[in-house]
């Protein structure tokens, strides 16, 4: 069988890949008596009046919602939010895995900005933390915004930051192999929510030189097709002004990062590059050039998303850790401050010894990998003063 066809028959087998258990014994007409009726009457007045005890009283203060409205579902697009229930069922199964943060998926039917930033919003007081998924750009941008303006629990769009986080921390041991700084030219190929919020991660850790490249060109001021959140980017990219085509992008640059299409970038493109290139082709699950092919065309290093070649670039190296700092420090929201200590307490776990082109990021199944995270966000918020324990 294939993965494909196997995973199609294990979730046939597994009707589900997480499910709620107890925490408490219920065996007798004793503790039938604590966990419900009548003695939960006490923990209930102790939260009317202390509104901070819900995190402490009930499973709220290590709980998720998994949010999605099923628009940007993998690489399959808009299938749904019914559809879109295996994926955020394995995220919640991988935030229990990897950091022991109980998760729930919720999927949305709607598409209405406003109308679910309310539905989220309502059921937030059930949870510690919000983690939107797979929802369509630009719309995910507005939704996050406002949700972090009404809700007092992080608010994370995962396939936004999580996504930076991690390839931030690839790069910045990408760099230390080809002999490169944060000068390095980058270009972005995704002017949507990963692509966007890679730009402004990198930015912000002091990466100087970057241009995103969208479906209808290179981002630059004045494009009539630039949407809202590409406007923005505009201004704060692409400082060369540069216009044209992804190979026009491409051609000079240290650095090629794929957030788009499969097969879209060729080996001449790759060639067209600084030498001792850098290249991250992260479309799946067909990446836009295969990782042989960037080789042979001159890349120094190569990561992908996927997880049968090496350099996997994934976002289950951020987002487990990220929320496990964020609900131990109970933080009102995750800063630019608490994701870059995440980019460089990733990075750090590639010693220098070990440190080379085929290894610049840890695998998604070591197990330092969340500890480490989580507590570069609890420090990175308990300075920032966003930590409320």
């Amino acid at each position: 069988m294939t993965v494909n066809e196997e995973s199609l028959q294990k979730h046939y087998e597994w009707k589900g890949k997480i499910e709620v258990v107890p925490r408490c014994k219920i065996e007798d007409r004793h503790d039938l008596s604590v966990a419900y009726t009548p003695g939960v009457a006490e923990p209930c007045l102790e939260i009317n009046r202390d509104y901070s005890k819900s995190f402490e009283l009930t499973r709220r203060g290590n709980l998720i919602a998994v949010i999605t409205d099923g628009t940007a579902v993998l690489g399959l697009g808009d299938i749904g939010p019914e559809a879109g229930m295996p994926v955020m069922e394995g995220k919640c199964a991988l935030f229990k895995a990897f950091a022991d943060v109980d998760a729930f998926p919720i999927c949305v039917r709607s598409k209405d900005v406003d109308e679910i930033v309310r539905t989220v919003y309502l059921i937030s007081g059930s949870f510690g933390g919000i983690n939107l998924e797979d929802v369509a750009a630009p719309r995910c941008f507005e939704i996050e915004r406002k949700l972090k303006e009404i809700c007092d629990i992080p608010v994370f769009h995962d396939d936004q930051h999580g996504t930076a986080i991690v390839v931030a921390a690839a790069l910045i041991n990408a760099l230390k192999v080809v002999g490169k700084d944060k000068s390095a030219r980058v270009t972005i190929c995704g002017a949507g929510s990963a692509g966007c919020s890679i730009a402004k991660h990198l930015l912000n850790l002091g990466f100087s030189d970057v241009t995103l490249v969208d479906k209808d060109g290179i981002v630059c001021e004045g494009e009539p097709w630039l949407n809202p959140e590409t406007e923005k980017m505009a201004k704060i990219t692409n400082l060369r002004r540069l216009k044209g085509t992804l190979a026009d992008a491409m051609r000079g640059a240290d650095i090629f990062v794929g957030v788009s299409a499969p097969g879209i970038v060729s080996e001449d493109m790759i060639r067209s590059m600084a030498p001792r290139a850098i290249a991250f082709p992260m479309a799946n699950p067909v990446p836009e050039i295969m990782p042989d092919l960037a080789l042979k065309a001159g890349a120094e290093v190569v990561g992908t998303g996927r997880s049968d070649f090496m350099n996997q670039i994934n976002n289950v190296l951020a987002f487990p850790g990220i929320f496990r700092g964020a609900l131990d420090c109970r933080a009102s929201r995750i800063t630019d401050g608490m994701k870059a200590a995440a980019s460089y307490a990733l990075a750090s776990l590639v010693s220098d010894e070990e440190l080379c082109a085929e290894y610049i990021i840890p695998s998604a199944t070591d197990k330092r990998v969340a500890p480490a995270v989580a507590a570069a966000a609890v420090k990175a918020a308990r300075e920032e003063g966003v930590n409320r324990i």
